[in-house]
């Protein structure tokens, strides 16, 4: 048994029979973690659990950088040797507790609290904010396929691109080599012994409980977070950025990222959860773009099977992620296809007013405008909101470099350590 792999056992064991402490005991200003989120903190960084042995969900989601990728690849490689490439960008792990499951209904949640989400066909969500129709909302993951976090930290666990068990009898395997069901013995009770799926099912949960307990994937102590509370003042560029940032006709980014103090007084999340096509340039450097007819069109699949997948006004969507921390972001939108905020705000001020700028040319010289998009769907695409709409005057360079100093306002101020 490797080294790694005997400390881990006994760390395990000894959280679950209560009988050491966590092997990096958080300062005493941080409550201490509960036991099953003990656990799973250990899980969370076990490469064993790989079918690699060198990947871990830390290995993608690295505390340090705000528990997304230190690098700044476009996608991350996985699978049994290491070297496959996944398919979407790494999406950062703070503040991910508050999703809610995935729904398709009112814009706005409060509209209709209590109403069952329903399956029922909807217009594209720039035209649904205008029609009142039913919008796509929560879920985990750029496509929303998982309604939980136990499903969120089970699917990389089972991806071939990614940690790459092939089946949840080889990620049992691998957790009853680490002495889990023992140590969640205390915990979960006796079934835990001899029940595989309740095992799973922990480990998950434990995992869920280490991503909700730990303060740092939600510390609320940005440069902004202090502002709100007036214990903290803005740079004049990111005062301004602010205005625009909120302003309906400029950037009009708080459209989709709400920037202010939710209806309970809790602080902004900068995500509504809902889902948008923003039609972004193909990125060529995905080994699975290299065939010409494959597409990725979010909530329509490759990765959902559901009916949701079956509706044509949802090819294109994915999930708007939230602003928080997305200046420690190396690798942007659910392809990866830009590496820094400026080439994201130029898509954002560019895309329809000069798109020679943003997308390639043909063999002929003719500008492929949305070439990440089948022809079929690109009505799915949002032309009505600032700062696409026609009427919109669009980014200026100096509004660009001002939404980017208050885009910096929303890193935490430490995620690397307890």
């Amino acid at each position: 048994m490797r080294r790694h792999q005997r400390r881990l056992l006994l760390i395990l064991a000894c959280v679950g029979l209560s009988a050491c402490h966590h092997h990096s005991a958080p300062s005493p200003a941080t409550p201490r973690l509960s036991a099953m989120a003990q656990i799973g903190a250990q899980l969370f960084h076990a490469p064993s659990l790989s079918l690699s042995g060198h990947q871990s969900c830390a290995s993608c989601h690295d505390p340090a950088h705000a528990f997304a990728p230190a690098d700044a690849a476009s996608t991350a490689l996985g699978g049994a040797d290491g070297r496959q490439q996944g398919l979407r960008a790494v999406p950062n792990l703070t503040y991910v507790l508050s999703t809610p499951a995935f729904s398709v209904g009112p814009e706005d949640p409060h509209d209709d609290e209590g109403a069952k989400p329903v399956l029922l066909t909807h217009l594209p969500r720039s035209a649904a904010k205008q029609a009142g129709d039913l919008v796509p909302r929560g879920g985990f993951f750029w496509d929303g396929r998982a309604d939980t976090l136990q499903g969120q930290a089970l699917g990389p666990l089972l991806n071939p691109l990614e940690m790459g068990n092939t089946s949840l009898a080889m990620l049992v395997g691998k957790l009853k080599a680490l002495g889990l069901p023992q140590a969640l013995l205390p915990l979960a009770g006796p079934a835990v012994l001899r029940n595989d799926r309740l095992l799973v099912s922990e480990a998950m949960f434990a995992i869920a409980r280490y991503e909700t307990e730990d303060q740092r994937f939600a510390a609320f102590n940005s440069p902004y977070d202090l502002y709100l509370q007036h214990r903290g003042r803005l740079s004049a560029a990111a005062q301004r950025g602010l205005a625009d940032f909120e302003d309906p006709k400029i950037g009009n980014c708080a459209a989709c990222h709400p920037d202010r103090r939710q209806a309970d007084g809790r602080p902004p999340l900068f995500t509504d959860f809902e889902y948008e096509a923003l039609a972004v340039p193909r990125n060529r450097d995905l080994r699975v773009n290299q065939d010409p007819a494959f597409y990725d069109l979010g909530l329509c699949g490759p990765m959902r099977h559901d009916a949701e997948a079956h509706q044509s006004s949802n090819c294109g969507l994915f999930k708007t992620p939230s602003l928080r921390n997305v200046a420690r972001r190396h690798a942007f939108f659910h392809n990866g296809v830009y590496h820094s905020l400026q080439q994201v705000l130029r898509f954002y001020a560019e895309r329809d007013r000069h798109p020679e700028d943003i997308y390639p040319r043909d063999a002929h010289g003719r500008v492929e405008i949305y070439d990440d998009l089948p022809v079929r769907y690109r009505g799915n695409i949002d032309r009505v909101d600032a700062p696409f709409q026609a009427a919109s005057p669009g980014l200026s360079a100096q509004q660009q470099s001002d939404i980017i100093a208050f885009l910096g306002t929303l890193s935490d101020a430490d995620t690397s350590s307890h």
